[in-house]
C-alpha cells in the first residue's frame, strides 16, 4: 500500500513540475520580468481583421486612416509610451472666469465653461485597464466609421455619422494605458469556457497559474514589480491602477494627461470603456447628485438600443431599470473627472471575447462581431443622448436665466 501511495505522490509531484516547466517569461516593467504559464498565452487561430488592439497596430491604423480628424500624441505613459487621441470639431473658444467648484457655488456653470458653454463635447476612452481589448477594438472601429462611414468589417453606420454631426466636438482615446497593453503581447486570446486565463492576464496571478482576482487586485496599489506575482494588464509601468490613482495626491502621467485635457476641453460626457460583464452595461458613477437623473436617462438610451439589437439578457424594453445599475459606491477615475470638470463620466463594462459567463439561462457567448456591434451601438446612443439633451449646460438647473 505504501509503495502504491509513493508512486501516486511521485506522479503528482513530477506532473506538477512538468506543468510548471511549461512557462514563459514576460517583461512586466523596466528591469522586471514575470513567469506565466505558456498555455495562457495561446491566441485565437482566426483573428478577425477588424480586431485591432495592440499598440503597434493601433498606431499604424491611426497613421493610415485619420484624415478628417486631428491626431495628436497628448502625453506619455509612465513607461515612456505615447498616448494618442483623435479630435473632431472645434474646441471651446475662450475660458470661464471661475473654477468648476466656484461655478457651482455661483450657481452658474457658465462661469467655468466660458462663453460657448452650450457647445456639446463627447469624450470616449478605452483601456484604462490595458488588456481589456473590447473597448480598444470598438474605439478603433468607431474612428473608422467617422473617417470612412464604415467599420473595419465594411459595415456602414450612417446613424453614427449623422448623430456625430449634431454635436460640436468628439475626442476619442483608443488606449489610455499602453504600458498595461504592451505587457501582454497577444492580439486576441483563445476562447475558453471559464474566466481563469482572462482574469489572470487582466488582474494578475502566480507562476502556477492561480489568479489574483477581483477585487483582490486592488489591495496593493501601486503594484510591487519585485514580487513574483504577474501584475496583469491593470497597472501602468509604475504599478498604478489608473482607475484608482491617487487623484488628490501625485497623479500618474496618464491621469494627469486626462485631467489636463478635461480642463481644456470641458466635456459634457465621458464614456470609459472596460471589460467584465455578462452583457454590456453602464455602471452608475459616484458623482454629483445633480447628475443622477441624467445618468438614468443615458442608461435608458443605451440599454434600450442594446435590447432592441438583441445584445442584452432581456427582450422587453419596459424592463430596463436604471435603479439596478451597478457601481454607485465606487470612487474612481469617473468620480475624479466629474469633480474636476463637471462631465458625466461613466464606466461601461463589456462582455469578453475570451470566455463566456453562465446565467440561469445557460452559457452566454458573444461572438467578436456581436462585441463590436455592442461597442458601436453604445457609442451611437451615448452620442445621440448628448445631441438630443444638450449637454451639461442644459442638464442642470444651475444656469442663471
Amino acid at each position: 500500500m505504501f509503495r502504491i501511495f509513493f508512486i501516486f505522490v511521485s506522479i503528482l509531484f513530477f506532473g506538477t513540475l512538468c506543468l510548471h516547466a511549461q512557462t514563459k517569461t514576460l517583461r512586466t516593467a523596466e528591469g522586471f520580468t514575470s513567469v506565466v504559464p505558456e498555455e495562457y498565452l495561446q491566441e485565437r487561430d482566426d483573428i478577425p481583421s477588424f480586431w485591432v488592439s495592440t499598440p503597434e497596430d493601433i498606431a499604424g491604423f491611426l497613421a493610415r486612416t485619420i484624415k478628417k480628424g486631428k491626431l495628436e500624441v497628448i502625453g506619455t505613459s509612465a513607461g515612456g509610451r505615447p498616448i494618442h487621441a483623435v479630435f473632431y470639431g472645434k474646441p471651446r473658444q475662450g475660458k470661464g472666469t471661475s473654477t468648476f467648484s466656484g461655478s457651482l457655488g455661483f450657481r452658474d456653470i457658465r462661469a467655468y465653461r466660458g462663453p460657448d458653454h452650450e457647445k456639446t463635447v463627447y469624450w470616449g476612452m478605452a483601456a484604462v485597464h490595458g488588456f481589456e481589448q473590447e473597448g480598444i477594438v470598438g474605439m478603433v472601429n468607431l474612428l473608422s466609421v467617422l473617417e470612412t462611414g464604415k467599420d473595419l468589417r465594411g459595415k456602414e453606420w450612417r446613424e453614427i455619422t449623422e448623430q456625430a454631426a449634431k454635436i460640436d466636438r468628439l475626442i476619442l482615446i483608443p488606449l489610455v494605458n499602453p504600458d498595461g497593453r504592451a505587457r501582454i503581447p497577444m492580439r486576441m486570446l483563445k476562447y475558453r469556457d471559464n474566466h481563469t486565463v482572462l482574469e489572470y492576464l487582466n488582474t494578475g496571478g502566480n507562476p502556477d497559474g492561480t489568479i489574483t482576482g477581483w477585487p483582490q487586485c486592488k489591495e496593493y496599489i501601486p503594484f510591487d514589480f519585485s514580487r513574483p506575482v504577474f501584475p496583469g494588464g491593470y497597472p501602468n509601468d509604475a504599478g498604478m491602477n489608473l482607475q484608482h490613482d491617487d487623484f488628490l495626491g501625485k497623479k500618474q502621467p496618464e491621469t494627469q494627461v486626462l485631467f489636463d485635457l478635461a480642463a481644456k476641453e470641458r466635456p459634457d460626457l465621458i464614456i470609459n470603456m472596460h471589460t467584465g460583464a455578462v452583457y454590456m452595461n453602464l455602471h452608475r458613477p459616484f458623482c454629483e447628485p445633480v447628475l443622477a437623473d441624467v445618468f438614468d436617462n443615458l442608461y435608458r438610451y443605451v440599454h434600450k438600443r442594446l435590447t432592441i439589437e438583441n445584445l442584452q439578457g432581456i427582450k422587453d424594453i419596459e424592463l430596463i431599470d436604471p435603479s439596478k445599475a451597478l457601481g454607485s459606491g465606487a470612487y474612481n477615475i469617473d468620480t475624479a473627472l466629474n469633480l474636476h470638470c463637471g462631465a458625466l463620466s461613466v464606466t461601461v463594462e463589456s462582455p469578453s471575447h475570451a470566455f463566456s459567463r453562465k446565467t440561469s439561462r445557460g452559457l452566454v457567448e458573444h461572438s467578436p462581431e456581436m462585441l463590436l456591434d455592442a461597442q458601436l451601438f453604445c457609442h451611437l446612443e451615448a452620442i445621440r443622448f448628448l445631441a438630443e439633451t444638450g449637454g451639461r449646460s442644459k442638464w442642470t438647473s444651475n444656469v442663471k436665466k
